[in-house]
């Protein structure tokens, strides 16, 4: 087997529908051989309405022995909005608040709420995720500023890239998606430019490219060698990088919705793992 520093992850969106609550997706997770999982807010809220604990889950991951690498949420930190804004950091907050309980150290940052516009200065973008960041620090969590491809702000790489630096925090971390990478139009060599350290969490799928990028929605993410997308060309680039990514596997496929769950995110798995080898194991 080739040595590298990736782990895997399963990012519950995989698994949508199938009413499962968080401490099923969890146990689920370490059963399919992950060694981590990404949970959604969504999920902890509704937990947390029917009487569910935080300690109890931050155990069961102990138990089960997967990390909760990340959580999705959609706060709109970024939004012009001033009302719509404080209202979307105070709920980052209280996520993060939360994620600290269950021994969640990072959270998506996307740009909830600016996917239709207008388009938002990257220095002002800059000012307000440094808001974000100094909110989460708080709770011991890191915000991770998220492209989003069908957005008309953070679409594209080099934007992300942008308001990384201009924040002036040289702990600051990116969350890219290979589908968004795709969808947005972003160069794929942009991510030579970007260090290890800056990058923890890398959405895994793959897509087809007999569709124009602008038509790609996210039920055409599919298993990571299902599609046509340069899985190997990104691999390899953050492979050599030499840092400890989690490759996470987030699709939206309805079709995969209707399948025994535990099927589902083993064969995610290895199709992980075949792209990996396939990608580095001639190095």
């Amino acid at each position: 087997m080739t040595e590298h520093r990736f782990s895997y992850c399963l990012n519950t969106a995989t698994l949508s529908r199938q009413e499962l609550d968080v401490g099923r997706e969890i146990q689920l997770a370490a059963a399919a051989g992950y060694q981590g999982i990404e949970v959604w807010m969504r999920s902890l809220d509704h937990y947390l309405d029917q009487g569910g604990r935080l300690a109890d889950l931050r155990q069961l991951a102990i138990d089960n022995d997967i990390r909760i690498e990340n959580a999705i949420g959609f706060a709109p930190w970024i939004v012009d909005d001033n009302g719509i804004r404080a209202a979307g950091l105070e709920q980052a907050e209280r996520d993060m608040e939360i994620l600290s309980q269950i021994g969640c150290q990072r959270i998506a940052a996307p740009p909830a709420g600016a996917a239709d516009g207008p388009h938002i200065d990257l220095d002002v973008v800059a000012a307000r995720f440094a808001e974000l960041l100094n909110r989460g620090r708080a709770y011991g969590v890191t915000p991770q500023l998220e492209i989003w491809g069908s957005s008309a702000n953070l679409h594209d790489l080099s934007q992300v890239l942008y308001v990384a630096a201009k924040t002036g925090r040289p702990s600051v971390k990116i969350l890219i998606d290979i589908y968004h990478l795709h969808r947005g139009g972003s160069d794929i060599n942009s991510l030579d430019v970007i260090d290890g350290s800056a990058l923890k969490i890398v959405h895994v799928n793959d897509y087809p490219t007999g569709t124009s990028p602008q038509d790609l929605t996210d039920a055409d993410r599919v298993y990571p060698g299902d599609g046509d997308g340069p899985i190997s060309d990104i691999v390899k680039r953050l492979d050599a990088k030499q840092a400890n990514i989690v490759l996470s596997l987030e699709l939206f496929d309805p079709s995969l919705w209707k399948r025994d769950p535990l099927d589902v995110a083993k064969t995610g798995l290895q199709k992980m793992k075949d792209s990996v080898e396939s990608a580095i194991g001639e190095r």
